[in-house]
């Protein structure tokens, strides 16, 4: 346990612009943008802006599975917002998600442009849209929206809980940790008791649910998340890890991981989607200038 001194709050709080740990410079008390700054449309209806975190990956993984089906109306445009850098405060991503948080999705498709905001929210549109992905009998659709939610739900424990003060806070200490590992634990043992009996989320067939679910729980088991898996001994939820490898095994989730993604290997770094060959010839690894050989 730490030896500080007790933290006693003020009657009335006040803003430490230093206190936020990583994120300090991008977090503040107010909404609204800080700048004016349009943002970019390209050619297809669908304009997403967005980042491969978790909640970027779920719309850019259900948008992959889309055209895997062969739904051509899914193309899409995925423009990079890069939130360290505050791109989500700039006027024109405040229009579309008065949050200011990735992902943002605008249908162009519509008799006015449709803004779309949160990655629930994102997902149910899209799959109600193109008519996939979403159990048309209602209480498979129940059970399916019951697990979607449940995931809007528990992702801020796991996301700004647990990573937070295990990853991101400016010092470690004991008690959040501890009280966010307790939780994120017990998220797990709640997907592992489901997945015991079903091959997906809500059973047979492979939802949105899954996509949602899997950005999160499915990477954090894989050990792509915080640097967390032998803390959280994420080895143990058997059931977990065979449902998280099984998804991630699927092509278009493989791409779909690319895409807006900033980090980690060259290779699997798409930071804008506007065609599918873009795999293929924009990736970091294709695009960054080679260092030069040293001559003999």
């Amino acid at each position: 346990m730490t030896d500080a001194a007790p933290y006693t709050p003020p009657k009335v709080w006040t803003w430490d612009a230093e206190s936020g740990g990583e994120f300090a410079k991008i977090n503040r008390p107010v909404a609204g943008p800080t700048h004016d700054k349009d943002l970019p449309v390209g050619e297809h209806p669908l304009q997403l802006y967005s980042l491969a975190t978790p909640n970027g990956v779920k719309v850019t993984v259900l948008l992959e599975e889309l055209l895997a089906l062969g739904e051509t109306g899914a193309e899409y445009d995925a423009w990079l917002i890069k939130i360290t850098e505050g791109d989500q405060f700039g006027s024109g991503f405040v229009d579309i998600n008065p949050n200011s948080k990735i992902p943002a999705l605008v249908d162009h498709s519509t008799a006015r442009p449709t803004r779309v905001f949160e990655s629930g929210a994102i997902l149910l549109y899209l799959a109600e849209k193109f008519g996939k992905f979403l159990p048309a009998d209602p209480a498979d659709r129940a059970e399916m929206l019951s697990w979607l939610f449940w995931q809007m739900g528990s992702a801020p424990y796991l996301g700004g809980g647990f990573g937070h003060f295990y990853a991101y806070a400016p010092e470690k200490w004991q008690y959040p940790i501890d009280r966010f590992a307790m939780e994120t634990k017990r998220q797990l043992d709640v997907l592992d008791r489901n997945l015991a009996g079903r091959e997906f989320i809500t059973g047979a067939d492979y939802t949105i649910a899954d996509m949602a679910i899997w950005a999160w729980y499915g990477q954090l088991v894989l050990g792509r998340l915080y640097g967390a898996g032998e803390f959280l001994d994420v080895t143990s939820y058997r059931n977990v890890r065979r449902w998280s490898e099984a998804i991630d095994a699927r092509p278009a989730v493989q791409r779909g991981r690319m895409v807006n993604r900033t980090f980690g290997d060259a290779d699997m770094q798409l930071h804008e989607r506007h065609d599918a060959g873009d795999f293929d010839t924009r990736t970091q690894d294709k695009i960054m200038p080679q260092p030069e050989k040293a001559e003999d």
